[in-house]
């Protein structure tokens, strides 16, 4: 079988993250969403179609309010002991394992499925992290984690009044 992951040159090298400049630079942005292209092509092409469970790269959602960024991270089937979050600088990590068990009897048949793989995701805030009032919650399989702004990104929004002319 073709190793496509080989295809991909700077895969498994470790690299330093990107430059807090850089994280709004189009050349930046686009490399971003080329890996993210191959990233999504390239996923699952080792493991088998059996079963439903093909990644183990959990879904994240990022949203802004004026007080704080809010990071959503879907983990179905896990323990709150299987993953960890980090925060270092601006970088915010999500790394764990998930492991699955399948055990099907029927007569004198008997089969057993194991899957399990290792994930990580990481977010740069557009700011660093200086105080420790991150709040983490996990329930039901979905990670909620909150990130207060400094004070000085904390901006409200106003309105504005629009004249009829």
């Amino acid at each position: 079988m073709v190793d496509f992951k080989a295809l991909v040159p700077w895969r498994g090298k470790s690299e330093a993250p990107a430059r807090r400049e850089d994280f709004y630079d189009p050349f930046v942005a686009f490399r971003r969403e080329m890996d993210r292209m191959f990233d999504n092509f390239l996923r699952g092409t080792g493991l088998p179609a059996l079963g439903s469970w093909t990644d183990v790269t959990p879904s994240m959602d990022l949203n802004e309010t004026d007080k704080e960024f809010v990071v959503t991270a879907e983990l179905p089937g896990l323990d709150d002991k299987d993953f960890e979050v980090t925060v270092s600088g601006d970088m915010l990590t999500l790394k764990g394992e998930k492991k699955a068990e399948r055990e099907e009897r029927n007569g004198d048949a008997h089969y057993i499925e194991r899957r399990f793989g290792a994930f990580s995701r990481s977010v740069r805030l557009p700011f660093e992290v200086k105080d420790e009032k991150v709040d983490a919650q996990y329930e039901k399989g979905v990670l909620t984690i909150r990130i207060p702004k400094p004070a000085e990104l904390q901006r409200p929004a106003r309105r504005i009044d629009v004249r009829r002319v």
